[in-house]
């Protein structure tokens, strides 16, 4: 391309002039198919990828410096960097796409575990009786944070710090799928 031709686009950008963007597509287009192409591997992806990117440029044009690049360099940069955000949006989405139906998370097979038949009572006698009052008032008893809290006249931080420990504690002689399911089959 010449470095006139390429001149009197960089002046039409700057003056808004709808006749740089029909340049640019003639001139650039199919170079930047072939950028964003290569990129995301699909030709409708890539046309639109190619349009999303005009748009962008016509938006940024005033923001084009000619002193920092070449107009191909900018556009180049604009069009592989909205192929590559095209990609990671795909990809995003398709990663959100949860198959509740085939999943295995729910099958964690605790509906057999009872805690009195695990000796979990025999073993919160290891752990240190403060951890052990707040662990029983939460799932033998059945409080909520809040009551046990006012019925031991533990702060509710308290409680709650405890609890973590305490789960932490058992966590070592169970491990951590079973306190999982202790705590699961106990709620």
């Amino acid at each position: 391309m010449s470095t006139l031709l390429e001149k009197h686009i960089v002046e039409l950008l700057q003056d808004r002039d709808e006749k740089a963007i029909s340049l640019l597509y003639d001139n650039y287009g199919d170079t930047l198919y072939g950028v964003a192409y290569k990129v995301v591997k699909d030709e409708d992806l890539a046309q639109d990828v190619l349009q999303e990117s005009f748009i962008k440029i016509w938006k940024k044009s005033d923001s084009y410096d000619v002193t920092k690049a070449k107009l191909f360099t900018w556009l180049f940069r604009i069009t592989r960097n909205t192929a590559i955000d095209k990609l990671r949006s795909i990809n995003t989405k398709s990663d959100k796409e949860i198959q509740i139906d085939v999943s295995d998370v729910y099958n964690l097979g605790v509906k057999g575990i009872v805690p009195e038949l695990m000796d979990v009572k025999e073993n919160l006698d290891k752990i240190e009786p403060k951890y052990k009052i707040v662990l029983e008032a939460l799932f033998f008893e059945g409080m909520t944070q809040q009551e046990a809290s006012d019925e031991l006249d533990i702060p509710l931080g308290t409680i709650k710090s405890r609890l973590k420990i305490g789960l932490r504690e058992l966590r070592k002689i169970y491990g951590t799928s079973m306190v999982l399911a202790i705590v699961l089959s106990v709620l």
